[in-house]
């Protein structure tokens, strides 16, 4: 039996500027963290347990301590999600043998449209996982987006898709709402994928690794590198509102219009419209 209880506190590990970078893209990758030796038991412990939801894992103090609590994982759910954040009490597998074709676009059901930060998916990827082995495929920004599964399974590949290929040991956090999919496969594996929640129980408060130069008024709220389908700035918006939030300013949030906050520009002062307030 675990000795872990149902809620976790441990140091935050992320900035104000890592955060933003959440907000603006929906996801985080924190690649090959998990030691080599838990990798292994772990895919040892889902040959004899191959059932799609094989929670029995969270039982087990080594996959607690190395993987659910890992100090880079556990300390950037602390920043996300507050202080005393549940620890996961179902653990899913998407495990399967490739090569497939791509699996549709999807947001997962229990989705919520909402800047708000309530809770959190997470993905572990206990053995590599290359792009010919079908990773999962995430749509930066898309969190701010929003429709319904039934009307997205048509998309096909989408320009500024991100694909989660990384190396064992690899764990990635992403907003519950984000559109994404099992991509292509090319070549035979079998390939797990363990899925697994946090949710907070906190309001939300800049308890984070504050940055002493951190400006609200001239941070970089624009969503980079890939296409943001929405409106011009729309972008900035929506991850300047969310970023409010997650600081518990959200009732300080406020757009007054044209080359206004939270827009990028070259400007000769700090820009117009800043809410009052943030520090």
């Amino acid at each position: 039996m675990s000795k872990y209880s149902k809620t976790f506190d441990c140091p935050p590990t992320l900035t104000d500027t890592q955060v933003l970078e959440f907000c603006k893209n929906g996801f985080l990758m924190l690649e090959g963290i998990v030691p080599d030796e838990i990798n292994q038991r772990t895919n040892d412990y889902l040959e004899v347990h191959p059932g799609m939801e094989p929670t029995g894992i969270l039982q087990e103090d080594w996959f607690m301590d190395n993987v659910i609590c890992h100090p880079q994982a556990a300390g950037a759910m602390r920043c996300l999600l507050g202080k005393d954040f549940t620890l996961p009490i179902l653990m899913s597998n998407h495990r399967v043998r490739t090569p497939l074709p791509a699996q549709s676009w999807h947001r997962d059901g229990g989705s919520q449209h909402s800047p708000e930060v309530k809770y959190l998916q997470v993905f572990y990827y206990p053995q590599a996982c290359t792009v010919e082995m079908g990773p999962t495929a995430l749509l930066p920004g898309s969190h701010h987006l929003f429709s319904l599964s039934t009307y997205m399974g048509h998309y096909g590949g989408i320009r500024g898709t991100y694909y989660a290929a990384a190396p064992a040991g690899s764990i990635f956090i992403t907003q519950y709402s984000i559109w994404h999919r099992r991509s292509a496969s090319t070549v035979a594996s079998l390939r797990n994928l363990l899925k697994y929640n946090y949710f907070r129980t906190t309001p939300p408060q800049r308890d984070w690794v504050i940055e002493p130069d951190f400006d609200f008024a001239t941070a970089d709220y624009e969503l980079h590198g890939a296409p943001t389908f929405r409106q011009q700035f729309q972008d900035c918006n929506d991850a300047a509102r969310m970023f409010l939030w997650m600081c518990g300013k959200s009732d300080r949030f406020n757009v007054v219009g044209g080359q206004s906050w939270p827009i990028p520009a070259q400007r000769l002062d700090k820009p117009f419209g800043v809410p009052e307030g943030l520090d």
